[in-house]
């Protein structure tokens, strides 16, 4: 039982505070009036792939939990790309600082390499199940980028 309650807590941090995050950015959401590149997928999109990508963070973590893999190393990285995760659709979508965002994503990557680093060092599949994650933040910067320079 105590598995499942671990397994639950950890995906509930990640999937709560993107719930919160989207709160806040609701309210100033302007994708769809901004000029897209090409590839840029539709609006509605996003929180199912985020739903999903926070679900997967979760899993991973709870992995590495339940089996006492954890250090203040392993908890250090994954609240703190947490926390950069969050904080770039503030800077994206609130304040419009779309090349600053960028700047920040890319902060972003480097920390999601090391977390799935340190994870897969502790267990390969918590660190395997991260490589969605990291794909989507690279396409992400793309796009952060692309919206940059079109929306200048």
């Amino acid at each position: 039982m105590n598995k499942i309650i671990t397994y639950i807590k950890s995906i509930l941090v990640p999937v709560i505070v993107g719930g919160v995050v989207g709160l806040i950015v609701s309210n100033f959401m302007d994708y769809n009036e901004l000029q897209q590149p090409t590839f840029a997928p539709p609006s509605i999109l996003f929180p199912i792939v985020w739903t999903i990508l926070y679900i997967l963070m979760g899993v991973s973590y709870g992995i590495i939990k339940s089996k006492n893999l954890t250090d203040e190393e392993i908890d250090r990285i994954y609240y703190m790309q947490l926390a950069i995760n969050a904080l770039w659709s503030i800077f994206f979508f609130v304040f419009k600082w779309r090349l600053f965002a960028f700047i920040w994503i890319i902060i972003l990557i480097i920390a999601v390499i090391i977390m799935i680093k340190k994870f897969y060092e502790k267990n390969k599949i918590a660190g395997i199940i991260q490589i969605p994650y990291l794909l989507w933040i690279l396409f992400a910067s793309y796009l952060n980028l692309t919206i940059y320079f079109l929306n200048r």
